[in-house]
This record gives C-alpha cells, structure tokens and sequence, in this order.
C-alpha cells in the first residue's frame, strides 16, 4: 500500500469521526434543548431578585494547574430569592456563571420552578435555558460539515483521479 492510499484512509476515517462526533453533539444538544422546552412549557413563575453573587473559579472542582485556573479567571453564579405560589420563599444560586456577571446584586428576574420541586429553579434567561444547547448544537454543526466536506471532496478527487472510474460515469478515454 503506497503512501497516498494510506494516508488517503487515515484521512476518511478523520472525516468520519468527525462526522460521528458532531452529529453526537447535535443530539446531546437536542435532547438538552427538548428538556429546557420541556421545563419551560410546565414550570411555575415567579418574581425573584438577585441578592448575591457567587465568585467560583470554574476549575475549582478540578486539579489543574494553578496557570489554568488564573487564565479562566473566577465567574459569578447569580443568588436569587423567590417566593413560590404557595407563600414560601426560597433561595437558589443558579447553575450558570459569567465574567463579567450577567446580573448584579438587586436585579429583578422571572424565576422559573417546579410546583413540587421549588428547590429546582432557574432564572428564565438565555444563559439558564439555551447556553448549553447552542454550544453542543454549534459545534456539532461545525464538526459534522467539516467531516462532510472532507468526505465530498475527497469522492470528487478520487472520481476525477486518472485511472478511476464512478459510478455512472464513462470510462477514461472512452467518448461519453
């Protein structure tokens, strides 16, 4: 097996890769966006007021490098207070965080919770509800069209290669 053939396979099996990978994370995006439309359609409102800011180095729970963690630098994680339908306030730090923040101390918010389950609450924001699914749907967009266009082009190669014939194609040399 010549050089070219080989490294001709490595590369599809590349692109192929790619194309598994991206379409996973489209799926995972999917399913993460069908649970927040899902959330969204059955959870209760409510007024609620950012009452604190929660500075968390994004690799706290990790054991990188000390280099790591300066250069992501520390985000905050909005507290908010809300009072359910049924007159008992809670109190939440929201699953998402920004640098800069995206709230500030005093900001008033729609607070998104379960009836039965208030302690699982979220701001009804775009940070909240859509960050994840966009990340995973974009880059396995992105991941899945690199992989195809290597794929196409690739076939468009071996199709125009002497020696090679397509299917329905006439033969080199021969008068189509």
């Amino acid at each position: 097996m010549n050089k070219q053939v080989r490294d001709a396979k490595i590369l599809r099996r590349i692109a192929w890769a790619f194309i598994a990978f991206g379409t996973l994370f489209v799926g995972i995006g999917g399913a993460v966006a069908v649970d927040s439309a899902s959330y969204l359609s059955s959870a209760e409102r409510a007024p609620g007021t950012v009452v604190d800011l929660e500075w968390r180095s994004s690799h706290s729970h990790s054991s990188g490098s000390s280099r790591n963690r300066q250069s992501s630098g520390p985000s905050a994680y909005p507290v908010i207070a809300f009072t359910a339908k049924d007159g008992e306030k809670h109190t939440f730090r929201d699953s998402s965080g920004s640098n800069p923040p995206a709230y500030e101390v005093g900001e008033r918010v729609e607070v998104l919770y379960r009836a039965d389950s208030p302690e699982d609450a979220r701001i009804n924001g775009f940070l909240s509800l859509w960050l994840l699914p966009v990340i995973f749907g974009g880059l396995g967009s992105v991941f899945a069209a690199v992989g195809t266009v290597i794929v196409v082009v690739m076939r468009k190669k071996a199709r125009a290669a002497p020696g090679s014939v397509a299917l329905g194609s006439a033969a080199p040399g021969s008068a189509a």
